[in-house]
């Protein structure tokens, strides 16, 4: 009897960033990798059936949200200035899963990206916790492919 290959679910801390092609790691947090879209009623007056049917509609992708701890890196920074002084800067943005291996295994690339929110760190004088920032990225598209 052929035994079968034992399949381990991949850590969520393993991942990197990357902006252009060009790695930003760091992160210690990636989240809002979601697409859905909207269902739309639909019937026809000759229909036979007295029910709608339904039909694929526009697809919505959620904002993407990234924390790290703060470095002297203002790259972030210094994007989102451009775009809040109306400078169209748009990027593609690429989230690497990788194996225990540090091996790449899935990638998630968001299109025509660009900061819509970016949060300074809160401090706190009786605290020890690394100082975070935040940033909110849109995009207008979701892709996911093997990493390799």
């Amino acid at each position: 009897m052929a035994t079968a290959e034992r399949r381990d679910p991949y850590r969520a801390f393993n991942f990197l960033l990357q902006i252009d092609g060009i790695p930003l790691g760091g992160f210690s947090e990636a989240s809002g990798l979601t697409a859905e879209g909207d269902a739309v009623d639909y019937r026809e007056g000759s229909d036979k059936q007295s029910n709608v049917r339904k039909l694929v509609g526009l697809r919505k992708y959620a904002n993407i949200t990234l924390k790290r701890g703060y470095t002297q890196d203002t790259s972030l920074w210094d994007w989102y200035i451009k775009i809040r002084n109306g400078v169209p800067d748009r990027r593609n943005v690429t989230i690497v899963l990788m194996n225990e291996a540090r091996t790449p295994v899935l990638r998630w690339h968001a299109e025509n990206v660009w900061i819509n929110k970016i949060e300074g760190p809160s401090f706190k004088a009786s605290g020890n916790e690394v100082a975070i920032e935040s940033v909110e990225l849109v995009h207008e598209g979701l892709i996911i492919e093997p990493g390799s």
